[in-house]
């Protein structure tokens, strides 16, 4: 029983959080002789009826039975059949990275989520469509002139530091970028009310 009311309390608190954290102190309170009401005024707020009747016969083996009789759908995206391991889709992969100027990695999955990035972010339809937005001008920053800042003790350490820094910095960008978005959306909305006139009042 407590093993089910412990459940119950971390689905609200992990998945569900239906509730403010501080109306779930009545789930919380497992050894509570009221408990009970708690759990049937939270299924009732859910729309989450208790079906005994439906569900008391059913066992593990008559699920496993109802399980291998019923026909299995086979899925219609072609990549869920892929082997995303065979050495056709590695050859794949890297052929791809090479056309799209993608330093290949030695796991080839790491070098399809950077072929994925690059797709996303200069072959999108805006991309294609305005590549001026896209396309880096100006000349390339320097890293292995900046200073780091710090010293590792190792040349390869401190350059693969300032490109972690620059990385660092560039998501910072992107973070501020939609904070400005939000921001412009905000402000479109609360910016240049207009004054109702009839509630204004002259006098006391």
């Amino acid at each position: 029983e407590n093993q089910f009311r412990n459940l119950v309390i971390w689905l609200e608190d992990q998945k569900i959080r239906h509730y403010k954290i501080e109306d779930r102190q009545p789930l919380r309170d497992i050894k509570s002789a009221d408990w009970p009401k708690a759990f049937k005024r939270y299924r009732n707020d859910l729309a989450c009826p208790v079906q005994v009747d439906k569900y008391k016969n059913q066992t593990s083996d008559r699920v496993k039975k109802i399980e291998l009789n019923t026909p299995k759908v086979i899925s219609a995206n072609p990549l869920d059949n892929l082997d995303f391991d065979s050495a056709d889709f590695k050859k794949g992969v890297n052929a791809l990275a090479q056309l799209l100027n993608v330093t290949a990695h030695p796991d080839h999955l790491i070098t399809l989520k950077a072929v994925s990035k690059v797709v996303q972010r200069r072959l999108s339809a805006e991309a294609l469509e305005n590549p001026d937005s896209v396309i880096v001008k100006g000349q390339p920053f320097p890293f292995q002139e900046a200073d780091l800042g710090f010293d590792t003790g190792d040349y390869v350490l401190n350059q693969a530091a300032k490109i972690l820094r620059l990385l660092y910095i560039h998501d910072l960008r992107d973070l501020q970028t939609k904070i400005n978005e939000c921001i412009v959306a905000v402000q479109s909305v609360t910016a240049n009310p207009k004054t109702d006139t009839k509630l204004g009042k002259v006098g006391y």
